[in-house]
């Protein structure tokens, strides 16, 4: 399998560093809100990603941390008037509801930043140590020039940096020996929560969070680190930095980084009115088109969200799952008798689809063209199995659909229907749980239907309920 690293800029063949097993970690979210579109795309694509290693025989250890201490969560906690730990408890398990919505397995290990301060501070105290870093006021800087490196991911230059990119510089800047230097631990300010250190209580850098949960849970070097084409500088450059100072040794062997999403050929933005959360894009679309829209242009191709090309995505899904059901319903149906040699050609097709499919994941993980590969496999079911077809060739290609689609997480048995009725009885019982002044209970039972399609309004005759 060919993997194209940002750090090398150019494919490069994948060798784990142990045999048969591979260390992915990818950054995970700040929980302070619901995800939104642009937090859904690395999900779904190092899922499958994941989906096709495993696939391959790999044992596969994915690690995915929540960011659960953050300017925004203590924000919104204050602003709530509750401890932030409230708020990203409340946002990990809507996270986790959104990613099981579109299919995206939970990682083996979901790490928070809030359990791992005491490894931080290590990390710290060691670069302190190592010369890499230094404290002024119960801030801990690191020394950016010290690290000689520095850039080789996003291939900027320091003094470039200097003179006219700020994006590393943060507040205290008359405290810092460089401009260019990163914090890594600070001090507590009223209202936020805090850890004792050897420098005083505080919390530490966003950066040191997933250098340390990576080597907790990976080890020293990670097979491949992945996230959005954001993420690269300064996060993971500075990720590169305080890793490599601290153990002596390479970070990561593979970078993989996902495009932006655009919204109708905008940047996704509140202040533009394109800005989506995966909740609210579930109003309209069930999230298997979301995943399948996802998975149709390449991870490093920027991708437009729009109204036709989701439209496009739902019809291009319809299509495979017809073909599915038709050539499950005909097995059922079919005589076991020996296939044809028409059919027995067919089959060898399908193997030749299967490889071809497998070209594709792997190069660079092409899912656009695996698709296009999966409607030729349905294309060939549809011209070729009728009344007339043997159940062995049958069951062959519906098992041959069903498996390429798992490797992209893309479900082909479809979501059971509410009955009318069941629909109502779930109102009676969320419009009991709300007199009973159980609010949880009645937001998992709107949730529910949500998942469903159907969508709750509260109105002064009543509660009206709509498929969407």
């Amino acid at each position: 399998m060919k993997i194209y690293n940002t750090m090398t800029r150019k494919k490069e063949e994948f060798v784990p560093i142990r045999e048969g097993k591979v260390g992915i970690y990818v950054c995970g979210p700040t929980v302070y809100d619901f995800i939104h579109m642009g937090n859904a795309r690395p999900m779904i694509v190092f899922d499958t990603l994941r989906r096709y290693l495993t696939y391959k025989g790999y044992e596969v250890n994915y690690v995915s941390n929540f960011t659960d201490v953050d300017d925004k969560i203590i924000k919104r906690a204050n602003e709530e008037g509750v401890d932030s730990s409230v708020i990203s408890e409340r946002y990990i398990a809507e996270v986790k509801k959104d990613m099981a919505a579109m299919n995206v397995q939970e990682a083996t290990t979901h790490p928070k930043a809030t359990e791992e301060i005491p490894d931080m501070i290590a990390l710290v105290q060691t670069l302190i140590e190592k010369g890499y870093a230094y404290e002024v006021n119960g801030t801990v800087y690191f020394r950016t020039r010290q690290f000689k490196e520095y850039g080789k991911l996003s291939h900027k230059n320091l003094d470039d940096l200097r003179s006219g990119n700020r994006s590393l510089q943060v507040s205290g800047e008359e405290e810092k020996e460089d401009s260019l230097d990163f914090v890594l631990w600070k001090p507590k300010k009223e209202g936020e929560p805090s850890w004792e250190s050897p420098w005083g209580e505080g919390r530490p850098g966003w950066h040191l969070e997933c250098s340390c949960m990576s080597k907790k849970y990976i080890g020293d070097i990670i097979d491949i680190h992945a996230g959005g084409e954001d993420l690269i500088f300064p996060h993971h450059e500075n990720e590169i930095a305080q890793s490599e100072a601290a153990n002596g040794t390479e970070f990561a062997r593979y970078w993989m980084h996902n495009a932006f999403l655009k919204i109708n050929n905008e940047k996704m933005s509140k202040s533009l009115g394109n800005f989506f959360t995966i909740r609210e894009i579930s109003e309209k679309y069930s999230l298997q088109v979301i995943r399948f829209f996802m998975l149709s242009a390449h991870y490093r191709s920027p991708l437009n969200f729009s109204a036709d090309l989701v439209e496009a995505a739902k019809n291009g899904l319809e299509r495979i799952l017809t073909a599915y059901e038709k050539a499950e319903e005909t097995a059922k149906k079919a005589a076991g008798v020996t296939p044809s040699p028409e059919e027995q050609e067919s089959i060898e097709r399908i193997e030749t689809f299967i490889q071809r499919f497998e070209v594709a994941m792997e190069d660079d993980l092409n899912t656009a063209d695996a698709i296009s590969v999966i409607f030729e496999l349905v294309k060939l079911s549809n011209t070729t199995i009728d009344a007339q077809s043997s159940k062995v060739y049958c069951e062959r290609m519906t098992a041959a659909i069903r498996q390429l689609c798992d490797i992209l997480g893309i479900e082909t048995v479809r979501e059971a229907e509410l009955l009318d009725e069941e629909i109502e009885r779930l109102i009676e019982e969320r419009q009991q749980a709300r007199k009973n002044k159980d609010f949880a209970k009645a937001d998992e039972i709107r949730n529910t239907l949500l998942e469903q399609g159907i969508a709750l309004e509260d109105t002064r005759e009543g509660v009206k309920w709509k498929k969407i």
